[in-house]
């Protein structure tokens, strides 16, 4: 029986409804750090905001989760069309989004994070919210046969609750990092986790998840290698 993760708070109303049921981690997880890129953790980028205590909770788990053999996946948001058709609508929304250019400083993963792609960690650049959404990760994680996706990065309301909403709808366990995601507005980061919780994934702190991969088998590293 897979591990069932702690829910968060439920009030009454939540209760009588059947929402907040708690998912619970299964044996097979992966990791995805979702866009924590210069452009949304670095001045002067208009995206920016100060997510340092959020970057620490993912270095935490990355840290627990490497030798365990958990795949690791970082996501950046980057357009190759000088007029941002590639962006479609969602350019027109977010006119911030013309500083997320291909080859730009801005799309690069922030140095704070331990990403390392010499250590096989992959980078998935997408276009849209999602993390699934135009990319490969679905069939990455169904050929690793992984069952868990641990989501954090930011922001909550945005990306990283559209990952989490396809996760559950591709038939993973979405677990999301409350202290390892953020936003830039307090109000819809609260109000993006209790959503979260509600309906499409269980919300968990970093000490937890970490307290899980540290109990995950050896196993898992050996069939990484």
């Amino acid at each position: 029986m897979p591990e069932t993760a702690t829910p968060g708070v439920q009030d009454d109303a939540m209760k009588r409804a059947g929402y907040g049921e708690a998912i619970g981690f299964g044996d097979r997880p992966a990791f995805i750090a979702v866009d924590i890129t210069r452009a949304f953790t670095t001045k002067p980028y208009k995206f920016a905001c100060p997510f340092d205590a959020e970057i620490e909770a993912n270095n935490k788990i990355i840290r627990a989760a490497r030798p365990k053999g958990v795949p690791l996946f970082f996501t950046t948001v980057w357009y190759d069309d000088p007029d941002l058709k590639d962006a479609g609508i969602w350019g027109l929304k977010l006119k911030g989004a013309q500083e997320l250019r291909a080859g730009s400083p801005a799309v690069e993963i922030d140095p704070r994070l331990e990403f390392r792609p010499d250590k096989g960690d992959a980078l998935l650049m997408k276009k849209y919210a999602s993390s699934f959404f135009g990319t490969d990760l679905f069939s990455r994680l169904a050929s690793q046969k992984i069952d868990t996706v641990i989501i954090a990065g930011v922001s909550t309301s945005g990306c990283v609750r559209a990952t989490a909403v396809d996760a559950i709808q591709y038939g993973f366990r979405p677990v999301v990092v409350a202290d390892g995601v953020g936003d830039r507005w307090p109000p819809a980061h609260a109000q993006a986790l209790y959503d979260l919780h509600a309906k499409y994934a269980d919300v968990v702190d970093a000490a937890r998840v970490v307290d899980y991969l540290n109990r995950l088998p050896d196993r898992l590293a050996a069939a990484a290698e």
